[in-house]
């Protein structure tokens, strides 16, 4: 089987302690595949122990050293417990890519205070968790790097205004936590996808599932970004060659976010994506939607 395809240079996260919060499917995936395959020590959290495993398991195959832990972030206890594992076992944690979240549609005049909680403490809450065990317990004192997850939220989040404002919350942590963390060699940065072809799109349902083929259409760059497109930039954060960079919130989305109705968008095919992970990531979603097209 052929291996990882990054474009970063071999061993550059040699002997590095990472963690990959969620993991175990989509981008946290890919992620950590592409870490492992550089030299890391990816270490993969996530809620569901089988995916988690079953990452693992591929990361080994490949060549790869990995380990989980079966953690729900929103748990602060469980959070403080689980890095403090990692610690114990390894000495030291030297990244931490915070992939970990989710959402699903609603719209807020129908919105109950129970599900705009819930996307809040597993996007927001989850997130400065997992970031102040992993500074508190380790990065205070070895310095290291963070990547946190944000969305396409610029023009607000219609059918999702509580994933934007998790995603919005995290951007502010992102930089707050850049500038008081600088003094211990900590740097923190984000990363926000548009329209990505990973497995989340599977969880879509209805008037969302039947938007997804139109999407291209509304992107500059026509076409729906990688997983391992995104994988990229957050593995680029985390190593030395970013050293200078914190405090940034990184878009990934195509042009979509320059998108002016006062300039039409042409269709085309100039776009080729960079495709570097070597294990099928795609969505069932896109496979059939590529199938129809045939």
């Amino acid at each position: 089987m052929p291996l990882y395809q990054s474009a970063l240079a071999k061993d550059i996260f040699k002997d590095q302690i990472i963690i990959v919060t969620g993991g175990g499917s989509g981008i946290g995936r890919c992620t950590a595949h592409e870490l492992a395959s550089l030299g890391a020590q990816v270490i993969l959290t996530g809620r569901t122990e089988e995916k988690l495993q079953q990452v693992k398991q591929e990361i080994i195959e490949d060549g790869g050293k990995a380990s989980y832990r079966v953690c729900d972030n929103r748990d602060e206890e469980k959070v403080k417990q689980t890095v403090s594992s990692i610690v114990e076992e390894f000495g030291q944690i030297n990244g931490l890519v915070n992939n970990a979240g989710g959402q699903f549609p609603a719209f807020l005049e129908t919105m109950s205070a129970n599900a705009f909680d819930i996307v809040i403490r597993n996007n927001l809450l989850g997130t400065f968790l997992m970031m102040r065990e992993v500074f508190n317990q380790s990065m205070v004192k070895t310095g290291g790097s963070i990547v946190n997850m944000t969305i396409d939220m610029w023009s607000g989040l219609p059918s999702m205004g509580h994933s934007g404002a998790a995603r919005a919350g995290i951007d502010n942590l992102t930089k707050t936590s850049a500038l008081e963390w600088a003094r211990a060699g900590v740097r923190i940065n984000a990363v926000a996808p548009g329209w990505v072809m990973a497995s989340g799109l599977d969880f879509y349902k209805d008037g969302m599932k039947a938007m997804i083929p139109t999407v291209s259409s509304k992107i500059p760059l026509k076409r729906m970004a990688t997983e391992s497109e995104v994988s990229a930039l957050m593995c680029f954060l985390l190593s030395p060659a970013a050293s200078f960079i914190t405090g940034m919130n990184v878009r990934i989305d195509g042009g979509a976010s320059l998108v002016s109705p006062f300039f039409p968008l042409i269709d085309h095919e100039k776009s080729k994506p960079f495709e570097a992970f070597h294990r099928d990531g795609i969505p069932n979603v896109i496979k059939e939607m590529n199938q129809s097209k045939l």
